[in-house]
């Protein structure tokens, strides 16, 4: 079986950077062998069964050698796999690429390269340094600040660079800035000229430090400013004061943690993101199957026979009609019953199967849902509560009450999620965060089953009252509860508090 080898560029960091061929040679991935990379969310597109092998490179630091690296991939190859080379950036662009493909032409290995949006070119754009412009220069010129360290000397000619017109750009230079600097004034760089050094580039962990050719390396110095970055010289550097864009949004420079399942914290994070926050996802629950299946599979079987169909949640929702769909072929199955959702995002997970709803409250809580019906007519009405294993019986107590007859659906369980795949635990244990939010009770109870230390000066953000009461008895200290309870009004509550 003949296999192949994708060279492919991971983009500066922005998950949205990503080129859909590079998300496609991802998902059918067999083995994959990534960088250390910006967007570890990358590694969950690969398929279930994947072999990932780390193969990161920081500083001196090497997970594996550059020519181990070259040999993976060709025995791999060789053995019919379908295998991905990740790398940050774009694979040509000082990411050894070249050295990668060569090595499997030579053995005769099939493979495909897939650019990648440069950092040396995002990352100016992220930070409002346009590399060209017409009223500051045609020219770029782009350079690595790290050499090999086997050459006998260097192969940069700074007195070249120093005296291009134009643009300049280079990576991998700040543990050397200033020994760079100071080649490219004695080399005839203009001391007085402008530069901004990017940090962790296009993501919601971007700075930028802005100095000369003379004071970069003390500004360096003095603020700590670490790798990785990228480095932009010239006169473009003066118009970030009037596009910067990115680092503008109003929740830039704000941690926030997401505890929803590793499968709804997009939505979430997605939202967070767009205002500039930098996320961090610890989901601290995972849904399982429920325990009595074949009694969830007879109740999906018999929902034509009920007047309503009400559910609590988008995870009982889909779990739902994916065994509605192995029931029956045809959406009319399921008969005239009217359905009620418990707040919007339910409702617009229902909405994705092409139903409508009947029924949604003022209030997105169980007891709002309860309320809503008493203004009906439901005596002796059949109910059909699709819910979790642990929920309250909040909306089966209050419809009985009413007159209804109730039965339970319990399309699934949430159980702890303790593993922690892309190291965001200890990223929380290192960095600490400004915000951590919490969707339900059991997000709450989880997380500090987890045995994280809170950090300090963080709030607690909660969705709604009854996870709020769940953070009560764990937390001693203020939160934050959404007005309305719904993952827009808990992006609202934490603008509101900027």
């Amino acid at each position: 079986m003949s296999g192949i080898c994708y060279l492919v560029g991971a983009g500066p960091g922005d998950l949205g950077l990503v080129t859909l061929k590079a998300k496609e040679c991802i998902e059918k991935a067999e083995v994959l062998v990534y960088d250390a990379l910006s967007s570890p969310e990358l590694l969950a597109w690969a398929p279930e069964g994947c072999e990932k092998i780390y193969a990161g490179k920081r500083a001196a630091a090497h997970a594996i050698a550059q020519d181990q690296i070259n040999d993976l991939i060709v025995e791999k190859t060789q053995a019919g796999k379908v295998v991905v080379r990740l790398k940050g950036g774009d694979p040509m662009i000082f990411g050894r690429g070249g050295e990668e493909a060569a090595e499997l032409a030579q053995e005769g290995v099939p493979f495909e390269i897939v650019p990648g949006i440069s950092s040396t070119i995002g990352g100016p754009c992220y930070a409002g340094i346009p590399v060209t412009h017409r009223d500051h220069c045609s020219q770029l010129t782009i350079f690595t600040g790290h050499e090999d360290p086997t050459k006998p000397g260097s192969s940069i000619d700074y007195e070249q660079i120093a005296k291009a017109p134009g643009t300049k750009v280079f990576v991998m230079g700040v543990a050397r800035m200033r020994e760079i600097t100071s080649e490219l004034i004695t080399a005839g760089a203009l001391p007085d000229t402008p530069i901004a050094l990017t940090r962790w580039a296009t993501t919601s962990r971007q700075k930028t430090l802005v100095g000369t050719l003379k004071t970069i390396a003390d500004l360096v110095e003095e603020t700590g400013f670490k790798s990785p970055a990228v480095a932009v010289i010239g006169d473009v550097v003066k118009e970030r004061e009037v596009i910067s864009w990115f680092e503008k949004r109003p929740l830039f420079g704000k941690r926030v943690v997401v505890t929803r399942t590793r499968e709804q914290a997009g939505v979430l994070s997605q939202k967070l993101m767009a205002l500039g926050a930098d996320v961090i996802e610890i989901p601290t629950i995972k849904i399982d199957p429920p325990k009595d299946v074949s009694e969830f599979c007879e109740s999906v079987r018999a929902v034509h026979t009920y007047d309503w169909l009400v559910f609590t949640s988008p995870n009982g929702v889909e779990k739902f009609f994916e065994q509605f769909y192995k029931e029956y072929r045809d959406a009319r199955s399921i008969g005239g019953v009217k359905i009620a959702a418990i707040g919007p995002s339910t409702a617009k997970k229902i909405a994705e199967y092409r139903f409508t709803i009947d029924l949604l409250p003022e209030k997105y809580v169980a007891e709002g849902l309860v309320s809503a019906f008493e203004k009906l007519q439901i005596e002796n009405q059949t109910v059909l509560w699709v819910k979790a294993e642990e929920s309250r019986s909040v909306v089966s107590a209050g419809l009985t009450k009413l007159g209804a007859i109730v039965d339970e659906c319990v399309s699934y369980q949430t159980v702890p999620a303790t593993d922690d795949p892309t190291g965001a635990q200890e990223r929380l244990k290192e960095e600490g965060a400004d915000y951590i939010t919490f969707t339900s009770g059991s997000t709450v109870e989880n997380f500090f089953a987890l045995g994280l230390d809170w950090p300090e000066g963080c709030q607690a953000v909660s969705i709604g009252p009854i996870t709020s009461k769940e953070l009560m008895k764990n937390l001693k200290q203020p939160y934050l509860e959404a007005k309305q309870s719904d993952i827009a009004g808990l992006v609202d509550v934490i603008l509101n508090n900027q």
